[in-house]
């Protein structure tokens, strides 16, 4: 099987990456991290990448007055590392129609919280306003909508009385370290198939929905 060519997206310290990087590193994932785009030159992630030796580019939002000139650098970045799968580790800004569209059911996303819930940012904070006893995070494809792609994977974990968005972070980012390379992994082993909203994974002869 010919490893996939995984192109990673960041804005800041880049841990979800780093979980990525290390599956890769370890051999549980078919597929090769041929770059890192960063949309912050001051992004944490960046010297990580430095010291990994793994190509990192930054398009930088701020040096582009309008949102469509940072759009369109972008997307031609992104063309030049010709990647199978986009994994958006953190990355703050919502990509537009052209990308999705280009790339298409091959982008992902990992977010802080058990979508349908709590979209958007400040997903813990919204999690204890509301009183849940149950949080999570969830890896899903993304579409034009914000956190509305096909999910993969998700993961629970509790919310106890006395957390705070700080607190409850900590114990969904653990989460988020184990789901996203899994989803990873079962990409790069063509084990995933979109029908409608559904993820049908292949799980070696049974299929989980």
């Amino acid at each position: 099987m010919t490893k996939k060519r995984i192109l990673i997206m960041v804005s800041g310290r880049g841990s979800n990456m780093e979980s990525i990087l290390n599956a890769v590193a370890d051999g549980q994932i078919a597929g090769e991290v041929v770059g890192v785009i960063s949309s912050n030159s001051e992004a944490p992630a960046i010297a990580k990448c430095d010291q990994r030796q793994i190509p990192c580019s930054v398009v930088d939002r701020k040096t582009f007055a309008r949102k469509a000139d940072f759009q369109q650098a972008l997307l031609a970045t992104v063309d030049g590392y010709r990647p199978d799968l986009i994994c958006l580790a953190g990355f703050m800004h919502i990509l537009g129609a052209e990308f999705i569209s280009r790339y298409r059911n091959r982008i992902m996303n990992i977010h802080p919280s058990l979508l349908p819930s709590f979209t958007g940012l400040n997903a813990q904070e919204q999690a204890l306003a509301y009183g849940v006893r149950y949080s999570g995070c969830t890896v899903h494809f993304v579409d034009e909508g914000m956190d509305t792609g096909p999910i993969i994977l998700q993961a629970v974990v509790p919310v106890y009385q006395d957390d705070d968005a700080a607190s409850l972070a900590a114990r969904i980012l653990v989460e988020e370290h184990r789901i996203y390379p899994e989803a990873v992994r079962l990409f790069c082993a063509d084990r995933l198939t979109i029908v409608g909203r559904r993820v049908i994974i292949d799980q070696g002869g049974k299929v989980n929905g």
